[in-house]
C-alpha cells in the first residue's frame, strides 16, 4: 500500500517546527517563544526568517563555524526537506537576509536565554562532581578575537603586541564552570579593556549555597571575597604567598585559622577582620612548581576538609581551563575569529557560542550518567563531530501532525 506523504497542518510553516535536535532538548521552542515575547522582538508577520528560527540559527552558528552563514542555515533545514516534495529545490535565504534577520533579532534575547536556562547540571549520581556536600565550580576569565572592523575595535578595543596592536579585536569574559560537567554559567562579556575582576563581581551573582568555588590568585581580594561568600558558597581561593596572615590558631591537619583585612589601617588596628583558614603546601617533586602555594578557605572545621584534600582539590580549578579550550579550539575551532561584523551581532554571536557548548555538554552528561562514568572521560571533540553530523537529521513534529 502507497504510504501517505507527511504533510504540515494547513497554514504552517515549516520554520515553525524546526527544533535542531539537540539544541532544542535544552532550549525548547516554549522557552524560546517566552524569551521572544518577555523581550518585544517575536516576529509579529510571517517571515522566511522568524525570530525563534534566528534563535537557533545563532547557537547552531558556533556548531559550523567554519562554513559559510549559508550552509548552516542549509544544514538546518535539509532535515525537515522531506516535509515538502522531495525534488523540490531547497530555498535558503541569502547572506544579506540572513543578517537583516539576526540585526533585527539583535543579542538581548539570546543573553536572556542563556541566563534564563545555561545552569549546573550536575545531579547526585554524577561522577567527579562533588567534593564531600560541595559541588565544585571554578571561577576565571578569558578573551576571544572577533571580525577586524572598525565598529568592533571602537566598541571592543585589542590588545598591545610586541609591534603595535594584534590583529583582531577582542572581547574579554569571565565565567563560573561546573567542574564534573565542564558547563560555563553566570558568563559576563565586555570590551577588552575591562578587567577580570569587574566582570567577576557580576559573575559571582551565580554562586549559590552548597557550592564550592575555587578560584586562582588575580581574583583574590577582601571586597571581592566578601561579595563571594555573601552568597552562601564556601571559597577555595589561592593567594599570594607573601600575604600578611598571622596565625591565630594552629589546627591538627597544618591548616591555621587567620583574619584578612580591608586595609592596612585595619590591619594595624586589628579591626573588621574577616576570619579565614589558611593551607600553606608544596609540591615535591613537580617540575616548575613553586616554593610554596597557599590557599584560604571559608570551611574553618578542618575535620569536615582537611588541609591535604584541600590542596589537592584546588587543582581541580585547571577544568576551567579544559572547558575555555573545549570553547576556544575544539568548538570554536583553532584560529577561528567570531565573525560578526557589527557590535551587537558579535555580542550575539557570543550568547550563541555559549549555549552550543552548553547543549553538546548536556548531551554528553547524559551519555555519561547512562554509563556510569566521569563526563571528564568522554571525549567533547568527538560529540562535536557526532552533533554536526546528526543535525542535520533532527526534525520536531507534534504528534497531532
Amino acid at each position: 500500500m502507497a504510504r501517505a506523504l507527511a504533510e504540515l497542518p494547513k497554514g504552517s510553516r515549516i520554520t515553525d517546527y524546526i527544533s535542531l535536535g539537540v539544541i532544542a532538548r535544552s532550549f525548547p521552542s516554549d522557552r524560546v517563544q517566552s524569551i521572544l515575547e518577555a523581550t518585544a522582538t517575536a516576529s509579529i508577520r510571517q517571515r522566511d526568517l522568524p525570530a525563534h528560527v534566528v534563535v537557533y540559527y545563532v547557537i547552531a552558528m558556533a556548531l559550523y563555524m567554519q562554513s559559510s552563514y549559508r550552509e548552516v542555515l542549509r544544514c538546518l533545514l535539509e532535515g525537515i526537506q522531506w516535509l515538502r516534495n522531495p525534488s523540490a529545490e531547497l530555498t535558503v535565504a541569502g547572506k544579506s537576509a540572513i543578517s537583516q534577520a539576526r540585526t533585527r533579532l539583535g543579542w538581548e534575547p539570546l543573553r536572556q536565554l542563556h541566563d534564563d536556562v545555561v545552569k549546573p547540571i550536575a545531579v547526585a549520581a554524577t561522577r567527579g562532581a562533588w567534593y564531600g556536600k560541595w559541588r565544585l565550580v571554578s571561577l576565571d576569565g578569558s578573551t576571544l578575537d572577533v571580525a577586524d572592523e572598525e565598529v568592533n575595535e571602537e566598541a571592543f578595543g585589542r590588545p598591545g603586541a610586541s609591534r603595535g596592536t594584534s590583529a583582531y579585536p577582542q572581547i574579554r569574559f569571565v565565567s563560573l564552570v561546573e567542574n564534573g560537567t565542564h558547563v560555563l554559567f553566570a558568563s559576563q562579556m565586555a570590551d577588552y579593556g575591562t578587567g577580570e575582576i569587574t566582570l567577576a563581581k557580576a559573575v559571582l551573582a551565580g554562586l549559590r549555597k552548597g557550592m564550592l568555588c575555587l578560584a586562582d590568585r588575580q581574583f583574590f581580594g577582601f571586597a571581592l571575597w566578601n561579595q563571594a561568600r555573601a552568597t552562601g558558597a564556601d571559597l577555595l581561593w589561592r593567594i599570594k604567598k607573601n600575604l600578611r596572615l598571622a596565625c591565630e590558631k594552629r589546627l591538627p591537619d597544618g591548616s591555621y585559622l587567620s583574619r584578612i583585612y580591608a586595609s592596612e589601617r585595619d590591619w594595624r588596628h586589628k579591626a573588621n577582620g574577616v576570619r579565614v583558614r589558611v593551607i600553606d603546601y608544596r609540591l615535591a617533586g613537580v617540575e616548575g612548581a613553586e616554593e610554596i602555594y597557599r590557599l584560604v578557605t571559608t570551611i574553618l572545621d578542618h575535620q569536615k576538609a582537611p588541609a591535604a584534600q584541600l590542596a589537592a582539590l584546588y587543582h581541580e580549578r585547571w577544568e576551567i581551563e579544559t572547558a575555555l579550550d573545549e570553547l576556544k579550539t575544539h568548538l570554536r575551532g583553532a584560529r577561528i575569529v567570531l565573525r560578526s561584523k557589527t557590535p551587537d551581532l558579535v555580542r550575539q554571536e557570543f550568547y550563541g557560542l555559549l549555549m552550543a557548548h552548553f547543549a553538546v555538554r548536556g548531551l554528553m552528561h547524559e551519555a555519561a550518567l547512562q554509563a556510569d562514568e566521569d563526563p571528564d572521560r568522554l571525549s567533547f571533540l568527538h560529540a562535536v563531530r557526532v552533533v554536526r553530523r546528526k543535525l542535520p537529521t533532527f526534525h520536531a513534529i507534534p504528534p497531532s501532525a
